[in-house]
């Protein structure tokens, strides 16, 4: 799988995902109780590529996630709102999943080769019958991930507009019971690319001349929620996977993209 087919399916998920993410009204659930409506816009983008040559492990060793499993984690940010969306979509990773807190898919404040604590946490990809799984919504802060450390949640204080200022120092993975410490991981970059798409810069979302009902379209999203609260996630304990029915809008668009990226990986692109 090159670095283009990557990317092109990347590009695909955020253009697909401010449309999708209409479709989520009902996708609460006992990790996310609460709701939040879209955001019209996002201040920024990134995107994790994901593998396990890029798992820490608790002694400072590289390469300990699974050998065979990747991932493509999609993060549209509204800071000004503190709202993050994510689509994220792993192939060839292997529940159960495991951590020690309520969810095992997570955003660490780390830099690549260490390890760092969780800072959000997001609903497990699904389903665990299908080697392509995918997890898709948005939460609102204030943050919590369920994980003590000095006392306080690993959470608390964190701000969306960290990752803006320093997106090379988080990384985002997912951990099952076979690689505790990771699955696979990547670290986050910025994409002027995936915000162009997410905002509808020029194309028929962006309500300008070339579509003037788009306008219209999007003023129909404001009456549309999301999840708030991200879920609480860690290492270690074990936690249980997510059904995957209430994200069927977003699981479809991701899992269109990475079938095409598993048909080319399969090809020897």
């Amino acid at each position: 799988m090159t670095r283009s087919t990557r990317w092109t399916a990347a590009a695909g998920l955020a253009a697909a995902l401010p449309l999708a993410l209409g479709g989520l009204a009902s996708t609460a659930t006992a990790d996310t109780t609460e709701q939040v409506e879209r955001p019209e816009t996002f201040t920024s983008a990134f995107v994790a590529e994901a593998t396990g040559d890029q798992v820490v492990g608790p002694d400072g060793t590289v390469g300990v996630g699974q050998e065979d499993g990747s991932g493509t984690f999609i993060f549209l940010i509204n800071s000004d709102e503190e709202i993050i969306c994510w689509d994220i979509t792993t192939e060839g990773v292997d529940p159960p999943y495991q951590s020690a807190a309520r969810t095992a898919t997570h955003i660490h404040q780390t830099p690549a080769g260490q390890n760092g604590p969780p800072r959000l946490s997001f609903p497990n990809p699904g389903p665990e019958d299908s080697d392509i799984r995918n997890s898709s919504g948005c939460s609102e802060g204030p943050f919590t991930t369920g994980l003590s450390a000095e006392g306080q949640d690993t959470g608390t204080g964190f701000t969306l507009d960290q990752i803006e200022a320093n997106p090379a120092g988080f990384s985002a993975d997912t951990h099952t019971a076979a690689n505790v410490p990771g699955a696979v991981r990547g670290q986050l970059a910025f994409s002027q690319e995936l915000l162009d798409e997410a905002n509808g810069a020029g194309g028929p979302q962006s309500g300008g001349p070339d579509d003037e009902d788009a306008g219209e379209e999007n003023a129909d999203d404001e009456d549309r929620v999301v999840p708030r609260n991200g879920v609480d996630t860690g290492e270690g304990g074990t936690a249980g996977s997510t059904p995957a029915a209430p994200y069927v809008a977003l699981t479809l668009v991701g899992l269109a993209a990475a079938g095409a990226v598993a048909a080319r990986r399969r090809q020897g692109a």
